[in-house]
């Protein structure tokens, strides 16, 4: 058959360890066989970020606003131990927070449900949607080591000179301080992103931060999300038959247990960080989880919602074999290809993502799988497959199916 051809490029960032090894695979058996891939390419790799001081990703993101679209795989956001490891100039900040800052938007993670693998919380039978903030907090935190006894404050200082200055502790010896912020502007884009997004999706959302406790921080979150609500939402809710509500995040925590699930969470940055790892975990695995970053302006990244797999490189790295679950970086190209052929009326392209997403979940559901699901997974005699032949199983399945 002959190859699918694209008309706009998408953007590709490239990353690190297991995931760039499986990356390569996931081109050379699942895209270049049947697509002409257009990609405009960016190498965010830990070695090429610290050649280009970090330049690279800056750059990514900007293409991604020319484009519109792009897929990224998983990177290392270093620490000490990595400033080591690969000899960096300075302890880069994560690549994810630097797009995200510069796309502005909303992550929305949902776990892919495959017949077999069985969620742990048993009440659960539809998917959770988490929608996580993507701007601020301790993303753009700035931090401060105290190092003995005096007084730390937030200082405001207006363009006229004024200040305005709130304590936050008189310090009686050594300790750690950090401050963080947000944007009204960037608060507005998450709420409308996500009353959009459930009303697209038909789903209900909810909304958790701690307000009683941050009485302006938090608080102000929860007061944009409702006068927003109010002023453009309420009818067209009610006329969709979905429900848009608040309540604190402990609570949100306790109902999302005892729920069926099928609805939308919105959360603030670092909540929806954790608590989609929780989601997808609970739902059965890291690496069966979608991930996309949708702005307000249109620019959709999308990506896989877990680390590098550090472990299974070094295996990797050593000769050894590795089972290491692809699913979502594949289904990171599939979102994007889809979402790349949607804008430019290519039915084609996302017919090709459709199968190719079908072709992976019946690849599974006919009892071949990485170890991490063949743990897990209540099928019989299922076939554990290493990290490229699992690839390999899903190709037979896609040729079939084309």
């Amino acid at each position: 058959m002959a190859k699918i051809k694209m008309t706009t490029p998408l953007v590709e960032m490239d990353g690190d360890e297991m995931t760039r090894i499986l990356w390569k695979i996931i081109k050379d058996e699942l895209l270049h066989p049947f697509i002409e891939l257009n990609t405009e390419y960016y190498d965010l790799g830990l070695e090429y970020r610290n050649e280009t001081n970090d330049q690279v990703t800056v750059d990514s993101a900007e293409a991604t606003k020319k484009y519109g679209v792009a897929v990224k795989c998983a990177t290392i956001t270093p620490n000490a131990a990595r400033m080591t490891e690969y000899n960096l100039k300075e302890m880069w900040k994560s690549p994810n927070g630097t797009i995200r800052a510069i796309l502005d938007g909303t992550v929305f993670r949902a776990p892919i449900v495959v017949k077999g693998i069985e969620p742990t919380v048993r009440t659960w039978k539809k998917p959770i949607t988490i929608a996580r903030h993507a701007y601020g907090d301790v993303y753009k935190g700035s931090e401060m080591k105290i190092p003995a006894a005096g007084k730390a404050e937030i200082v405001y200082t207006a363009e006229d000179g004024t200040e305005t200055r709130e304590l936050i502790h008189n310090f009686a010896g050594p300790g750690i301080v950090q401050g963080m912020h947000n944007l009204d502007a960037s608060i507005e884009s998450f709420a409308r992103s996500c009353f959009n997004y459930a009303l697209d999706t038909k789903q209900d959302l909810w909304f958790a931060t701690k307000d009683t406790i941050s009485k302006k921080y938090d608080h102000t979150f929860k007061d944009i999300f409702q006068e927003i609500y109010d002023k453009e939402y309420d009818d067209k809710f009610k006329a969709a038959g979905i429900e848009y509500f608040y309540t604190l995040i402990d609570d949100a925590v306790a109902r999302v247990i005892r729920s069926e699930g099928g609805y939308i969470w919105a959360c603030k940055n670092y909540d929806g960080d954790v608590m989609s790892d929780m989601v997808a975990t609970a739902f059965g695995s890291l690496a069966m989880m979608t991930s996309v970053l949708v702005s307000p302006q249109g620019y959709y990244e999308y990506e896989a919602a877990h680390g590098t797999v550090q472990r299974h490189y070094y295996k990797h790295l050593k000769g050894e074999e590795t089972s290491t679950n692809s699913v979502a970086t594949i289904f990171a190209w599939t979102g994007a290809l889809r979402k790349r052929g949607e804008l430019d009326g290519n039915k084609e392209l996302m017919e090709f993502a459709d199968k190719l997403e079908k072709a992976t979940i019946d690849t599974i559901e006919s009892g071949k799988m990485t170890k991490d699901l063949a743990l897990i997974t209540t099928l019989e005699n299922v076939t554990v497959l290493n990290s490229e032949n699992f690839i390999k199983a899903i190709r037979e399945t896609l040729e079939k199916a084309l």
